[in-house]
């Protein structure tokens, strides 16, 4: 785990999260969780399913507070003393599956830590609950062992499998337990949290929800992130300019990309953003759903200069060069291919 990710689960994560209403855009998923604590339908083996930093561990550390919870009111209450060890990650009786290669949880890794402790009955709690991150890099015998004990658990086990791709899951794992979607959260909401919680200012807070495609906690990574930052102020200084700068200032941008170690993937988001919202400004003067608010005179020059049709084309170009990325094309030749095919087509209207 790098430490953009510990910063980010730092914030989203078990101490951040108070209760409940703390989780940010969940409240079908919560709501469920909720049901079954307070009718007491508590399954053996539950799936999360969601991207990377997506809050996955945040829910999965709640839900297990709340089923060792000591309060018989509000759960979890974070007071009593249960709730407190589960904050401060030393329950007896909640036990983070770990493993040492950054790839691959291993057999051993399953035996060890699960299989061969399982069968101890609970020190304090009601429950013993194991919680595997990353569930997916169990290997086949890995997956194999894991699935004997689901077959027949204790009834005191509960089983939290945290997975960002659950096609790599058996499907006799799957069927033996209840598997939870972590949902795409609203822009808005997103915005409104990075604003409040992590004081980020309004343009930075709608790039950011916007960017993040949905996701809470990489929208607080990249706020936090001062490479984020560089590159989008980078991305704006091609873009902006981009009908007068010439070649070699178009290969020395690619060289800066390289490095600078961008994430490619992001860069050119960035650049799906800006004309994006180009093609909304030409469309109509539309400065309320721009991303890039405070670019509104720059975009609204460009695009008086832009046809439909040469925006439409480099929207189509940046898709091609990630296409191309992907495939392992030259990327020095990729992106400069891109800047001189953006340049050809702000020259069009």
């Amino acid at each position: 785990m790098d430490r953009d990710e510990i910063q980010t689960e730092s914030q989203l994560e078990t101490g951040a999260v108070t209760n409940w209403e703390s989780v940010i855009g969940q409240k079908q998923l919560i709501q469920n969780l909720k049901n079954s604590l307070l009718h007491q339908k508590i399954s053996h083996a539950y799936m999360l399913q969601g991207e990377k930093l997506s809050g996955k561990k945040m829910v999965a550390d709640l839900f297990a507070r709340a089923l060792q919870c000591e309060s018989e009111t509000e759960r979890p209450c974070n007071k009593c003393r249960s709730c407190k060890q589960a904050i401060g990650r030393n329950h007896p009786d909640i036990v983070y599956i770990s493993h040492e290669k950054p790839n691959v949880i291993s057999v051993d890794n399953i035996r060890e830590q699960l299989n061969g402790d399982i069968a101890i009955k609970p020190y304090s709690g009601p429950y013993k609950i194991y919680i595997m991150d990353e569930a997916e890099k169990m290997n086949q015998q890995a997956q194999n062992a894991l699935l004997k004990t689901l077959e027949e658990p204790p009834e005191y086990a509960v089983i939290l499998l945290l997975a960002s791709n659950v096609e790599m899951m058996l499907q006799t794992i799957l069927s033996r337990c209840v598997v939870m979607n972590m949902k795409a959260v609203s822009n808005e909401e997103i915005k409104s949290y990075l604003m409040e919680k992590v004081q980020v200012p309004d343009y930075l807070a709608n790039v950011c929800a916007s960017f993040a495609r949905g996701n809470v906690g990489r929208a607080i990574s990249l706020a936090s992130h001062e490479d984020f930052d560089q590159m989008k102020n980078d991305v704006l200084s091609i873009v902006k300019n981009i009908e007068k700068i010439e070649f070699h200032q178009i290969s020395s941008a690619v060289k800066e990309i390289e490095e600078k170690k961008y994430d490619v993937n992001d860069y050119l988001d960035l650049c799906m953003i800006w004309y994006r919202d180009l093609l909304l400004m030409k469309a109509g003067n539309d400065t309320k759903h721009i991303i890039f608010s405070e670019e509104a005179f720059d975009l609204r020059r460009q695009s008086q200069k832009y046809s439909y049709e040469g925006i439409e084309r480099i929207i189509h170009e940046i898709e091609h060069a990630r296409s191309r990325y992907k495939s392992n094309v030259n990327f020095q030749l990729t992106m400069e291919m891109l800047f001189l095919e953006m340049q050809n087509n702000s020259k069009s209207a």
